[in-house]
């Protein structure tokens, strides 16, 4: 088998059903126009992402219940190489509530049910097998119940100790003990960010100026703590990114948007694959707003093609 250069990893897995309304009204019975069942989440939309731009990737996630084998079948469907450990959890179902009408889009999350004991110690022998393989590891999104605290960082220790670059798409206590392990790439969104390092302070993402001045300050404790370069989305919004002496803004694109769902995956697989490509990361950062918009303009999450 040929050379995989990213190995992405998501543990908690989602089966995506995205409902299209020509207009909802509340209360009341609601007919679809139009809809569609994808495999999903943070970590399958990357995957799905890196292989429609000609990178080749590995997804690897935790699997288990009676929807296990439509989702690899949705996996193999997208050229997706999806790995995975047996976890006795049944995936969770998502619903994108799209109104064209009202030109929004409504996600439903429903949370995981908590994974089967050994459930991470397989995953990690699965991730071990994989990463020789590979030269870049992206961590992406949130665990499940029931996997251990140190279950993200230590596939960041994995990863820095083979050498492979870490690409970083978490938030709280994961980003935090996986910051150690010194990242190419921390990529949250503002809120995430927020929620992180601000959280039980009166910062808010709305009041533009001071978000701007904790941003930079987060960016540059990353590049001088961590060697790790800082960007955060901001949906709709422009992005920030520290550039390893000042906080820079990369202007988003303005587009007519129809599901927005995944464009936050697709932005890391437009940075990561990028820069792998050695790249700046000013570069990397525009061709991640791209993708971003492009496949907030298709129904299907995670999708640019």
């Amino acid at each position: 088998m040929p050379r995989a250069r990213f190995l992405v990893v998501c543990l908690n897995p989602v089966i995506q059903n995205t409902l299209v309304f020509g207009h909802v009204r509340e209360g009341e019975v609601n007919r679809s126009s139009e809809h569609r069942v994808d495999a999903s989440g943070k970590g399958v939309n990357v995957a799905r992402v890196l292989g429609q731009t000609g990178q080749r990737a590995v997804h690897l996630s935790q699997l288990g219940g009676p929807t296990r084998d439509w989702f690899l079948s949705m996996c193999a469907a997208d050229g997706i190489d999806a790995r995975w450990a047996e976890s006795r959890s049944e995936i969770r179902i998502c619903t994108t509530v799209v109104d064209r009408g009202a030109r929004s889009a409504t996600e439903l999350v429903q949370e995981a049910r908590m994974v089967g004991e050994g459930t991470f110690e397989r995953v990690l022998a699965e991730f071990e097998r994989a990463l020789p393989d590979c030269e870049a590891v992206v961590l992406s999104g949130t665990k499940a119940a029931g996997f251990p605290e140190e279950a993200m960082p230590a596939l960041a220790q994995g990863a820095a100790r083979s050498g492979k670059a870490l690409f970083l798409d978490l938030k709280g206590a994961d980003l935090l003990a996986c910051l150690p392990f010194r990242p190419v790439i921390a990529k949250p969104n503002l809120e995430e960010l927020i929620h992180t390092f601000a959280r039980g302070t009166s910062l808010r993402g709305e009041d533009q100026l001071a978000a701007k001045d904790f941003v930079a300050s987060v960016g540059r404790d990353f590049a001088e703590s961590y060697g790790a370069s800082l960007v955060v989305t901001r949906g709709r919004n422009s992005t920030w990114y520290w550039s390893g002496s000042a906080l820079r803004e990369c202007p988003a694109l303005e587009v007519e948007a129809l599901n927005p769902i995944g464009s936050g995956d697709s932005f890391m697989a437009g940075l990561a694959s990028t820069l792998m490509e050695g790249a700046f990361l000013d570069e990397a950062v525009a061709e991640g707003t791209r993708l971003g918009a492009l496949n907030a303009q298709r129904l299907k999450p995670g999708s640019i093609a």
